[in-house]
């Protein structure tokens, strides 16, 4: 007897073990109340740790992935996305639903964003190659060309993935990309036919929000380094940009007075891979008054990249002396 009720003692505590395990769904609800992403992500990290369950562990990789890429963490998004696919494992109840090919399509795209081209390589000669999905082709077509982009050192490289991203223009099966292929032909070449095109057949697309300035490409790598035959000016497309309404001057000084004072202490202006190009342009903007200097920072793919800042001062409005000044800048707490 008490045999019997000792074997059922184990079995219940192992139950309440298992059922105590947290699920990816449990932990993303929870991840989401914490007060600020890098909390979540904390979290989230904490509890793969105690998962068991296939399905749940790829879902919860899944999820840090993608708020790894929001926070511009694309190095260790692409080891999550990696470590996603690398689970054999379906999708977990209540979580979104994503097979193992788009997944190695997410950790290429980060492992471009952060100038890792060789990794992308490897992830596009995977098994993914070998997709019968029509789609998932067409986004290994385009991430071939942004790879051979991303290893181009002058504007010569960069003549070849242009004539290829033209051509995919004219073929049917690219249809599902060819918002991106437009925005990288207009980026790296700057011809304004590109970037109508895409205010014209795409008007909703993040491309087309873009090209018309709503929006900003991340200063990535990639965008950085790629080398460009023509300056891609925004606010191009054949959609005109709607006029913003006119403000009193009772309630400019309203506006003014309630905006939220300014957080970041420098601003990024560019990442070079040579150090003299990163001088060049650090002595560029310190001669036209700015307090620009340079520091270095070592990816997971050995590269070394050097990046240009400037510090906020005390007026305050640095980043729109830059900008007014010609140069693109990001804020850097």
């Amino acid at each position: 007897m008490k045999k019997i009720i000792s074997l059922v003692l184990a079995v219940f505590l192992c139950a309440s073990v298992f059922a105590a395990e947290p699920t990816a769904r449990f932990v993303t609800s929870e991840a989401a109340k914490k007060d600020s992403v890098e909390e979540s992500v904390s979290y989230i990290k904490t509890q793969i740790n105690k998962m068991t369950v296939a399905a749940e562990k790829r879902a919860a990789y899944i999820f840090l992935a993608s708020l790894q890429e929001q926070m511009a963490l694309y190095a260790d998004a692409q080891k999550s996305y990696a470590q996603a696919a690398a689970i054999a494992a379906g999708d977990a109840e209540g979580m979104p639903k994503k097979t193992n090919e788009q997944i190695v399509l997410d950790a290429v795209r980060c492992a471009l964003s952060c100038g890792d081209y060789a990794t992308a390589d490897s992830y596009l000669n995977s098994a993914v190659r070998n997709s019968k999905n029509p789609t998932v082709q067409a986004y290994i077509k385009l991430y071939t060309q942004w790879s051979a982009l991303c290893k181009a050192d002058d504007v010569a490289d960069i003549q070849e993935p242009v004539v290829m991203l033209q051509a995919y223009l004219k073929v049917d099966s690219m249809n599902a990309v060819k918002p991106a292929v437009l925005l990288t032909l207009w980026y790296v070449t700057g011809e304004k036919s590109y970037s109508q095109q895409i205010t014209k057949l795409y008007p909703k697309s993040i491309e087309a929000s873009i090209v018309k300035g709503d929006a900003q490409l991340l200063p990535t790598p990639f965008w950085f380094f790629v080398p460009k035959s023509g300056e891609a000016e925004q606010g191009t497309g054949s959609i005109a940009m709607p006029e913003e309404p006119k403000q009193t001057a009772a309630e400019k000084a309203v506006a003014a007075a309630s905006a939220a004072p300014a957080k970041f202490t420098k601003w990024q202006l560019g990442l070079f891979r040579t150090e003299s190009n990163a001088k060049l342009l650090a002595d560029e903007v310190k001669a036209k008054g700015f307090d620009s200097y340079i520091t270095t920072e070592k990816r997971a793919s050995g590269t070394t990249y050097f990046i240009v800042l400037v510090r906020e001062d005390k007026t305050g409005n640095v980043a729109d002396r830059l900008r007014s000044s010609g140069y693109d800048c990001y804020g850097v707490e």
